[in-house]
């Protein structure tokens, strides 16, 4: 196992900071399957990173140039979908009422909370069907009065 120190890689850069991003872009790399250019001797691949960087196998400008287009295809999707969200109105804008807890972070209604206004409306229609059959059952039981206390007032004056 060949080891390597940050003094050997600092000899062909001359940033720690830009080291320590130029590595990680390697190893994102080796990540997804691009070949080493060091033996491999069991190592991982934040070690082979920097051992290729360290035995300058590597074109610096080469890593900087495949981070910076990475992050540019990055920012570019996520403007695209930023601007896809802000076309569709979602309905929890609709809902949350803006409540914030005691410690300042926003209060989010529960799954439950966001069906009420579906229930409420369910248990709306199904109380005026209700209301509609009482009603009909009262005016049937009117017209069976009248007609009880019709037909009295025939029998009374017949007999």
């Amino acid at each position: 196992m060949a080891r390597i120190t940050v003094e050997d890689c600092l000899e062909k850069i001359d940033n720690q900071y830009d080291l320590v991003l130029l590595a990680k872009e390697r190893t994102a790399q080796l990540n997804a399957g691009s070949p080493s250019l060091v033996s491999q001797d069991n190592d991982k691949n934040t070690v082979i990173s920097l051992r290729e960087i360290g035995e300058g196998k590597l074109s610096i400008e080469t890593l900087e140039d495949s981070a910076i287009n990475k992050l540019t295809k990055q920012q570019e999707e996520t403007t695209e979908l930023e601007e896809l969200d802000d076309e569709h109105e979602d309905s929890f804008d609709k809902i949350y009422k803006g409540q914030v807890s005691k410690s300042g972070t926003a209060i989010l209604p529960s799954k439950r909370t966001r069906r009420i206004p579906e229930k409420a409306q369910a248990n709306k229609v199904l109380l005026l069907k209700k209301d509609e059959e009482i009603e009909e059952i009262e005016e049937n039981e009117d017209n069976t009065k009248k007609k009880d206390e019709s037909s009295l007032e025939e029998n009374k004056s017949a007999e």
